[in-house]
């Protein structure tokens, strides 16, 4: 519901022809649901026209009437979402935040301020009516005389109606009002290379606190700065430059420091006038500064900043780029940037020890702590330039003659609460801040739209509101919805919070010493280490960097662009899906993790198509049962091929697989034949006497005779329809006789053949001796009479011992 309700204030200006006033001759009763109807009667209204008035402000047709008066009506419903943790903090978000009080509503690792989301969005995502928590703006008539005339001098007439009401209203949160509070901060680089342009960014300073006092009287402003981490390389450690970081003809320098708070959000100009102008410079070594840290703290530190409940701005004012996550180890600073506040006496005590915050961590703190930064920076990174904040006026009409205007306005109007009038009269249709119709005429009758709105929670308090001229006022009592009303169970050992602790609104608020989302850890049950390895998915950052350990458990941020992060380690959100025409699943589906769920109708990666298999029929087959028709194109399965999936060319032939039920259908053999109807319930088979196939199939069974079939792919899978011939190819039995006589001639043949090559190689041996003898013959030379084969016969013995004496 709307923060603000409608109340239709209809005047009547009327007299007689005399220009004397008179009292109305009847009245009439106006009745509601979210409008209040305050007529004011001046004399002589006619039956017919007051029961016109009455039709106009139960909702019928008025001419003239503008049909933007109620912004109730046509404002678009939109639920800011900020930092909400429970549903007190989402209805005082906007005025169109509900919270959903449904068990099991998040996923897990979802953070609760999913629960927190307009009427349509939480009703899209499953949440019933029933679980829907959303205060409703609504009013109670207190006192509602009726119209009278009057009957005498101590009977006064009655021209307003009614007299008194009581407005419940939904605190508006993302409308902003005249005056609304803003918070300012104000972060100086002070390095060295800032030195020329120092003075142009202390006049910066001057004409931002400038420009916050044209948009509201209600600013703060508060001035920190920065140079970098006092550590090689970045600063000189020396112990003399650490004290004059600057060159030494320079008169003026501060020591070298990290990050410094100077002064917390004040609303006195002058203070701020004098810290920022008594700025001096200090130094370091490298280029990039030490900006991060900086951001980092002023975010982090809003205690000793000073945020309040305000628009948050940070002015972040260099000359050069900043360091960033990793840069620290090149001083040996390998601890991460924890994201906490670490502000000793104003100066950043961890400067040193910590490494510089990413880029994502700290947009992450920014949008955690509602604060937008603005950058004011040199020309070598853009021109210098101090953008002014745009200030939007409140138009408030002043009439130019008293005597012919009627003015509605109101009195004692609380601090928090918001009043604004439109009209049916001539440029009425503006808001403003008095109803006002100038130049109206005797019998001219006027509508006022008057729409109240509450800023934020207050207490009751109450107003008026009346014509000038009347001395009649209608009271009106504010009450702001601020809390959440459940109806949960008073059982603080609910099963659904694991028995440790009571629902409130949907979620588990646990007993001491237990967390998670369903009180399912006791704190100390396991060391820290462990818990934290147990948010780590595959080794790497705990949470995925984008929630918190607690308990072994991941608790998701909420993303600093709105989207939703979930999961075990909160590694899905709802915003990674592909995108279509710039628009998220085509706008016709959900993200869920990385994929889009279609709604009906609709399919694709992207939900980017309508479903249709048109194109991905042959017949009444979708392709052929051998794949998904998605976009209307067929996605086969691996081997087949477009456009029906009708054929695989690499696939293996089928005639081996079926082989066996070939054999027991056609042939009632082989060993499928005890299970051929189950086995091959997929395969139809005839049985011809010929087959006209120019290719068929062949397989050889186990008695060495060959089947002969054809094979034709069925839709589906494994779906065969086979033809197979019935006579079987066998050879014909061998020859006995043949092959004994055979094997017999053989053994002789090759016995003679080696009779014969036994022969041939004596033959040759002995001829070779024989030729080898005729040469030898031949060379002999014999002498007369001389044998030389001859021998004697005479034998000589010699005695060896005889030594002739």
């Amino acid at each position: 519901m709307a923060p603000w309700l409608c109340i239709s204030a209809v005047i009547l200006l009327m007299a007689g022809e005399d220009g004397e006033s008179k009292h109305p001759s009847e009245s009439c009763s106006v009745t509601s649901q979210l409008e209040l109807c305050a007529r004011f009667v001046p004399p002589k209204t006619s039956s017919s026209r007051c029961s016109r008035t009455c039709r106009a402000v139960r909702g019928e047709t008025l001419p003239h009437v503008p049909t933007s008066l109620c912004p109730a009506v046509l404002s678009k419903e939109e639920c800011p979402k900020t930092v909400v943790t429970s549903c007190k903090d989402c209805i005082r978000t906007g005025p169109f935040c509900a919270w959903c009080k449904k068990l099991n509503f998040t996923k897990q690792g979802e953070p609760d301020a999913t629960r927190c989301d307009t009427t349509e969005a939480l009703r899209s995502r499953g949440c019933e009516n029933d679980d829907i928590v959303s205060p409703a703006s609504s009013y109670t008539k207190l006192s509602d005389r009726p119209l009278s005339r009057g009957s005498g001098q101590n009977e006064d007439p009655v021209q307003l109606q009614p007299q008194a009401v009581r407005l419940n209203l939904r605190p508006g949160g993302f409308r902003r009002v005249e005056d609304y509070p803003v918070d300012l901060y104000y972060l100086m680089d002070l390095s060295y290379s800032m030195k020329d342009d120092l003075e142009n960014v202390k006049s910066l300073g001057k004409d931002l606190m400038k420009a916050l006092g044209q948009i509201t009287k209600r600013a703060r402003i508060g001035f920190g700065s920065f140079v970098d981490k006092v550590a090689l390389p970045f600063t000189n450690t020396n112990p003399a430059k650490v004290q004059k970081p600057c060159p030494e003809d320079e008169r003026v320098c501060q020591p070298a420091f990290g990050y410094q708070h100077v002064l917390s959000l004040t609303d006195q100009a002058e203070e701020f006038n004098q810290i920022v102008s008594m700025q001096s410079i200090s130094g370091n070594l490298d280029s990039p500064e030490g900006g991060l840290d900086a951001i980092m703290q002023a975010a982090v530190c809003g205690n000793k900043i000073g945020w309040g409940d305000s628009t948050r701005l940070l002015v972040f004012a260099t000359d050069d780029g900043f360091h960033m996550a990793g840069d620290g180890k090149l001083a040996a600073i390998l601890e991460p940037n924890d994201g906490q506040c670490h502000l000793d006496k104003s100066i950043y005590s961890k400067s040193s020890e910590m490494d510089y915050p990413s880029v994502g961590q700290l947009a992450q703190k920014l949008a955690e702590n509602n604060i937008q930064p603005i950058f004011a920076v040199t020309q070598n990174v853009a021109p210098v330039s101090t953008s002014r904040l745009r200030l939007r006026h409140l138009s408030i009409l002043r009439p130019q003659s008293l005597s012919s205007n009627v003015i509605v306005t109101h009195e004692n109007l609380p601090e928090d609460i918001k009043v604004t009038y439109t009209s049916n009269c001539e440029n009425g249709g503006v808001p403003g801040p008095r109803g006002v119709c100038n130049n109206v005429g005797i019998g001219k009758e006027v509508e006022f739209v008057v729409t109240v709105t509450a800023d934020k929670c207050t207490k009751e308090q109450s107003f008026q509101i009346g014509p000038l001229g009347f001395r009649e006022k209608m009271n009106i009592t504010v009450v702001t919805e601020c809390e959440c009303v459940c109806r949960d169970p008073l059982n603080k050992n609910d099963p659904a919070c694991g028995g440790q602790g009571q629902v409130t609104c949907g979620t588990c608020v646990c007993n001491k010493d237990f967390v998670g989302q369903r009180c399912e850890c006791r704190m100390g049950d396991k060391n820290e280490r462990d818990l934290r390895e147990a948010c780590r998915f595959n080794n790497g950052s705990v949470c995925s960097n984008l929630g918190d350990c607690v308990c072994g458990l991941c608790q998701c941020h909420a993303g600093e662009d709105g989207r939703n992060i979930y999961g075990r380690f909160c590694e899905c959100d709802d915003r990674s899906c592909p995108l279509h025409h710039n628009r998220l699943c085509g706008g016709n589906g959900k993200c869920d993790c990385g994929k889009c769920l279609c709604h009906q109708g609709y399919d694709g990666e992207a939900c980017d198509c309508k479903k249709s298999d048109e194109a991905c029929r042959k017949g009444t087959s979708v392709c052929s049962g051998r794949g998904n028709c998605t976009c209307n194109i067929c996605h086969c399965l691996p081997g087949y091929k477009r456009p029906f999936c009708e054929e695989c060319p690499g696939c293996p032939s089928p005639c081996g697989k079926i082989a066996s039920c070939v054999e027991c259908l056609g042939f009632n053999s082989g060993p499928l034949k005890e299970n051929c109807n189950s086995m091959c319930s997929k395969v139809k088979h005839k049985v011809v006497e010929a087959l006209t196939d120019k290719k068929p199939c062949r397989w050889k069974r186990s008695d060495n005779c060959w089947m002969i079939y054809s094979v034709k792919e069925l839709d589906g899978i494994d779906n065969y329809d086979v033809t197979i011939q019935k006579k079987l190819e066998c050879p014909k039995p061998p020859d006995l006789a043949a092959i004994i006589g055979g094997s017999f001639a053989g053994v002789a043949l090759i016995g003679l053949l080696l009779l014969l090559i036994l022969k041939g190689i004596i033959h040759m041996k002995d001829l070779k001796e024989f030729r080898r003898f005729e040469n030898e013959k031949k060379k002999a030379k014999w002498t007369n009479a001389d044998n030389p084969l001859f021998k004697t016969a005479t034998t000589t013995v010699q005695n060896p011992n005889f030594s002739g004496d």
